[in-house]
């Protein structure tokens, strides 16, 4: 790795101290201080505490890991890494996995389910990294020529493919029903596409970069339809226990921390990459190129965002029930250092 990024590594991890003490503590006063804190009024003891954080391919791991922003954490961490967040939330809900990294839609569709969770943490990123795909020699041309046509999305209803599609047909003028529309967990999803038995796939990430490299065709893309928002997102029970909340408003700056230094460093991020996910080199650089998010508040602008997502889905009758945005955010949890 270059002097250069050890010497930002090294400036990162001089300023997690500080950060972690006032993602930990918050303000004099706030409920972050207040919740982070026994009923005796002691703080925790983290060294007894273990966080499951839950991932996708790896994406939050692999950036902590190469930023080395996790070494001297004062709690155990244990990762959970899935293909896709319907089932990252089914963990959460189940209680075996305490925190979802999910796009903005999945976390919706979790809490549109009954799911109790929070979104403590946002990052914008650029919609690029959503699509519907079709293969190079396919005759569809637009998003028009899906009328009556197969389309598979990654990985359940209310994904973010998912609300591409649906985005992207009314944009054509089509109705959801005017598709025949499956859904598949993205790896069997790959595998189905490759050998030409999906007409047109809604994907993301790893999946899309993938199939991208073996020559499908983007159809359309998130941008203009997607909010490129992805959220960190915490179970009910995690935050009510004094000792992970404290560890998570910690990691949070950590997290935090790690993506400023992947951002500032793709190519020694994309090696971290490639080497803990096994991906093809050059699928691992482009999955790295379109990810670039920094984590942020939950302010009132990505509230604002959320609850556009939320009602869009819910008018269309894709959410059983209407989520309101500004009840399912914890914004006293994670603030940029």
């Amino acid at each position: 790795m270059s002097s250069d990024a050890d010497q930002v590594r090294r400036r990162l991890l001089a300023m997690l101290p500080a950060a972690a003490l006032l993602g930990a503590c918050g303000r004099a006063g706030d409920s972050a201080s207040a919740a982070s804190t026994s009923a005796a009024g002691r703080v925790p003891d983290l060294s007894k505490v273990t966080l499951v954080l839950g991932d996708q391919v790896k994406l939050l791991q692999t950036k902590a890991e190469a930023a080395g922003v996790l070494k001297d954490v004062p709690y155990k961490i244990q990762w959970a890494s899935f293909q896709g967040a319907a089932p990252l939330f089914e963990a959460v809900v189940s209680g075996d996995v305490d925190t979802a990294m999910a796009a903005d839609t999945p976390a919706l569709a979790a809490a549109a389910g009954g799911a109790r969770v929070k979104v403590v943490a946002a990052s914008v990123s650029s919609p690029v990294g959503v699509a519907i795909l079709v293969p190079p020699d396919s005759p569809i041309k637009t998003v028009a020529d899906l009328k009556g046509r197969n389309v598979i999305v990654s990985s359940a209803r209310g994904s973010v493919a998912h609300f591409l599609l649906f985005g992207a047909l009314r944009e054509a003028g089509l109705k959801p029903e005017e598709v025949n529309t499956g859904f598949l967990l993205p790896s069997d999803a790959a595998v189905a596409f490759s050998s030409g038995k999906i007409e047109a796939w809604a994907t993301f990430g790893t999946y899309q970069a993938a199939a991208e490299l073996r020559g499908a065709r983007v159809l359309r893309n998130g941008v203009g339809i997607n909010s490129g928002i992805g959220v960190i997102a915490a179970s009910d029970a995690a935050l009510a226990d004094p000792g992970k909340r404290a560890a998570l408003a910690d990691v949070l700056q950590r997290l935090a921390q790690s993506n400023v230094w992947a951002n500032a460093h793709p190519k020694e991020y994309g090696e971290v990459f490639q080497r803990l996910t096994g991906l093809p080199p050059l699928v691992a650089q482009l999955a790295v190129s379109r990810d670039k998010p920094q984590l942020r508040a939950v302010d009132s602008e990505i509230v604002r965002q959320l609850q556009e997502v939320a009602d869009t889905f819910y008018e269309a009758k894709l959410f059983p029930r209407r989520v309101d945005a500004s009840k399912l955010v914890d914004p006293s949890l994670f603030r940029p250092a």
